[in-house]
């Protein structure tokens, strides 16, 4: 029996187990959740009607995940401009209309305690993707959860009221979770569709992690160093109140940020850059202080998030996307504690993108492999992490070619279903169907989409979120996930 085979099996057989056996019931049916992130220019393109028939037909899709509110083209907009467009929607990008935003009306009572009030999205005029898709999605028995991330940008009346403060003095594009203006627009924003719309759920994602991590460009994207966060009034105070010293703990950063520095000029340490990263550690430790001060702060605002709408709407679902970075960093894996996190959250969407996984590793690794690790070979740099992460997939030099395998999906999805610890919170891990990746890197096929969603339910799942957005998504690798589906009768 070939690997595949295996995995479709397995699958079937672990679903059998954990639904109730009476084939063909709505009971069967809505056990598992099978959800789509899409943007308002999917309907504003293609309409409502045509996108739902899309979605149920092709994928069995019960639940959309709409882009509520973003300032970034990963879950709005068409097409990331210079990928191939998809077979369907409009044949052309949107490089000069998109501007992002809030894709649905605006309450102003809600917002009385934060100065950033002016956020509405100008791209489709007075367009509410929530008042056009709602009436429909409730007909067809779908489910709307409001999907908003924390991507903003610089040129927005009033949001340098909110943003962090780097370890320069200047103002970040980032905004800080200690700021009660950035606070209370969170939870202002989440209350607003709560009571506003006839919605299900809430979930809210923020792609960051703290300042230790991102001066050692410990993730896959362009190596930060320097971007280290947060300095404001607000953390500095915080940090006072937990016995943590501010100004030692930028000094701290300043001599990491002189590591960093040298060592992406090959300069090597003595030492070594291993052993130079914790002695400055050791001399340092308001550096890992800092570190948590920021994650802690995180958890925190998911916590208010939770108790807001809970306080509105008990039954509201509220959860979070956990950013990519938990396949690849150990220490940001480390904060992902989700036995911890698990009370304020009723679901989780664990990143599980397969496919554009061996890319963003291999960055990874290029990125820590000039830095904390410098003196270790990055084929044995990349070995060591497949062990200490628990998966095992290809070479350095292949990985971007390849992707990673199912395999990946379904350790990954087995490991958070620990981790949660008997918990009630819900697993749903994102699957990736068509992530842009690099010209001639790894692309989506319906066979790896299908075998993704088939590990990922093998694996213990409580359903599976597609990502990123509908409108850069093939439809043979949607139809993929409803032959998936299928295959494990649960449509």
């Amino acid at each position: 029996m070939d690997r595949r085979t295996f995995i479709q099996s397995a699958s079937a057989a672990a679903l059998a187990a954990a639904v109730p056996a009476s084939h063909g019931t709505d009971a069967q049916v809505t056990s598992k959740m099978i959800g789509l992130q899409v943007g308002a220019v999917s309907f504003v393109d293609e309409g409502v009607e045509k996108a739902l028939d899309e979605f149920q037909h092709d994928a069995a899709i019960n639940t959309l995940f709409i882009a509520t509110f973003t300032y970034g083209r990963g879950i709005a907009g068409r097409q990331v401009p210079g990928q191939p467009l998809p077979d369907h929607g409009k044949q052309e990008y949107d490089t000069d209309t998109f501007h992002g935003g809030c894709f649905t009306a605006v309450n102003p009572k809600y917002f009385a305690d934060t100065v950033f009030k002016n956020f509405r999205a100008p791209d489709f005029g007075n367009y509410d993707v929530l008042e056009a898709v709602l009436p429909s999605a409730r007909k067809r028995g779908l489910k709307t959860i409001c999907w908003f991330e924390d991507v903003f940008r610089k040129d927005l009346p009033n949001i340098q009221q909110l943003e962090e403060v780097e370890l320069s003095g200047e103002n970040a594009v980032t905004l800080c979770f200690n700021n009660p203006n950035y606070r209370n627009w969170l939870l202002g924003i989440s209350e607003d569709w709560v009571r506003s719309y006839d919605i299900d759920g809430v979930m809210w994602g923020s792609e960051r992690q703290g300042a230790f991590s991102n001066m050692l460009g410990a993730s896959a994207g362009r190596a930060e160093g320097g971007h280290v966060t947060c300095f404001c009034q607000y953390c500095v105070a915080k940090a006072k109140s937990r016995g943590i010293d501010a100004d030692r703990a930028r000094r701290g950063f300043l001599e990491l940020q002189k590591f960093v520095t040298a060592a992406h000029q090959s300069q090597r340490p003595v030492d070594g850059y291993y052993v130079t990263v914790w002695r400055l550690m050791l001399h340092y430790p308001e550096l890992l202080a800092w570190e948590m001060l920021w994650t802690d702060s995180l958890r925190e605002t998911y916590a208010a998030i939770y108790e807001k709408i809970k306080s509105v709407k008990p039954c509201i679902q509220v959860g979070w996307h956990i950013w990519h970075n938990n396949s690849f960093n150990p220490i940001y894996r480390a904060e992902q504690d989700l036995a911890t996190i698990a009370p304020h959250s009723d679901f989780l969407k664990i990143v599980m993108y397969h496919n554009c996984a061996g890319e963003r590793m291999a960055g990874y690794i290029d990125n820590v492999g000039t830095s904390i690790y410098g003196d270790i070979p990055k084929q044995e740099l990349l070995d060591f992490h497949y062990r200490v992460l628990n998966y095992q997939e290809r070479g350095l030099a292949e990985i971007p070619y390849t992707g990673f395998s199912a395999d990946y999906v379904l350790r990954e999805t087995k490991r958070a279903r620990e981790g949660l610890q008997g918990t009630k919170t819900l697993l749903w891990p994102g699957i990736d169907v068509d992530i842009p990746t690099a010209e001639n890197h790894s692309k989506c096929t319906p066979f790896g989409t299908e075998d993704a969603v088939l590990a990922a339910f093998h694996g213990g799942a409580d359903g599976v979120l597609i990502s990123r957005k509908y409108s850069e998504m093939k439809l043979t690798n949607l139809k993929a996930v409803g032959a998936a589906i299928q295959k494990l009768e649960l449509a």
